[in-house]
């Protein structure tokens, strides 16, 4: 009696996932426009990176500025959620906003390509962003009206000096050098850093509000425990040689 020769394995097609091959080509369209630019980005290397091939790209964003739109809308969702978190005292709030910059190096470095880039040209999806900075200004106005921050300030002002005062050091990293003698991604600078940035933040505070705090650089409560908590979250190593930083 002949044994029954066993059929070979089918293999299955993989299981399509569109949510995941959307998320792989966001991530690497992100470290490409984050290291070349909109300009420079190539679709060709974006596809490579993230294992897919054109047709599926355009299929999901339909071409390039498309894509950017698509990283420049999922960033911003992140950082608004990141902003929901920030203290309101600005002693906490400006050394929460120069970690949140060490957090994310590639979205620091997209804006600067940006800025060369375009320069006074048009922004792209420049309108959904205007409104993303006027809610952050409203929010500091609010601020404002609750006794948190001076009101002597004109809101606008107060966060563009916010954003340069806890960007500039990631933003130009070799004049922090220049001017401090350390780097940027030492340890000890960032200490200092963050002391300076709450001592400094009692110029935006309301006097009526910082009365009575006995100098405290950071207030106790919820300041002081989300300062702590994303300082332990950047705990940070590099993660190649061109001063990119992974975080646990």
């Amino acid at each position: 009696m002949k044994s029954a020769l066993s059929k070979p394995a089918v293999a299955r097609p993989p299981t399509r996932n569109p949510k995941r091959t959307q998320q792989r080509i966001f991530e690497a369209a992100f470290q490409e426009f984050a290291a070349k630019g909109f300009a420079g980005a190539r679709v060709d290397v974006i596809v490579r990176r993230a294992g897919i091939n054109k047709r599926m790209l355009y299929h999901y964003f339909g071409d390039k500025e498309g894509l950017f739109r698509e990283v420049l809308r999922r960033k911003m969702a992140q950082r608004q959620a990141w902003s929901e978190a920030m203290p309101d005292d600005p002693r906490a709030s400006l050394p929460y906003r120069f970690e949140l910059a060490f957090k994310d190096p590639q979205w620091v470095r997209l804006l600067e390509w940006e800025a060369l880039q375009f320069v006074d040209k048009r922004l792209i999806d420049e309108s959904s962003r205007q409104r993303a900075v006027d809610t952050a200004v409203k929010e500091i106005a609010s601020r404002q009206r609750r006794g948190h921050l001076s009101p002597q300030f004109d809101p606008r002002h107060l966060l563009l000096a916010m954003v340069a005062l806890t960007w500039f050091p990631l933003a130009f990293p070799q004049l922090t050098r220049l001017i401090t003698h350390q780097s940027v991604f030492d340890r000890r600078f960032r200490t200092a850093q963050r002391k300076f940035l709450s001592q400094i933040a009692t110029a935006f505070a309301d006097s009526k509000f910082t009365a009575g705090q006995n100098g405290a650089s950071i207030p106790s409560g919820r300041g002081r425990r989300t300062v702590r908590r994303l300082s332990r979250a950047q705990t940070a190593k590099p993660s190649n040689g061109n001063g990119v930083w992974t975080h646990s």
